[in-house]
């Protein structure tokens, strides 16, 4: 492993780190109505986890 990252790949797993966030609590009203209630990461676009699935940076 290597002792520093560089910053072209720190880079990219700040890009993936801000792509696995929920959607926007605003969304849920805004798609089903005030009285639903569906988890915000239902419409999230791109989940990753770490354990889970892996990148290529």
């Amino acid at each position: 492993m290597a002792r520093y990252i560089h910053l072209s790949r720190k880079k990219r797993l700040i890009k993936k780190g801000r792509q696995t966030k929920w959607a926007p609590f605003w969304i849920i009203p805004k798609i089903y109505g005030v009285g639903r209630r569906v988890h915000p990461g239902r419409h999230t676009d791109i989940k990753r986890n770490w354990r889970r699935s892996r990148t290529k940076a």
